[in-house]
């Protein structure tokens, strides 16, 4: 059966991928805010998601090389 696409892999996370989500999207100048945020293009609200995997990404290669310590 598939996961629901709400569902998080690991529920422990999602205050840091909260607070990592408000980070990048403070970094790309989208004006992310708590609640609702109905007012931003689906263009801003994909950059943030979209950002958020690459940074994702770039950590755990660095970390697959041996180039970051693992937190």
């Amino acid at each position: 059966m598939a996961k629901s696409p709400s569902r998080k892999a690991v529920p422990q996370a999602k205050a840091a991928l909260d607070q990592f989500k408000y980070e990048v999207a403070n970094e790309i100048g989208v004006p992310l805010k708590q609640g609702y945020n109905g007012d931003l293009t689906s263009a801003q609200a994909g950059s943030v998601g979209g950002y958020m995997v690459k940074k994702m990404i770039e950590k755990q290669e660095q970390q697959m090389a041996g180039t970051t310590p693992v937190k």
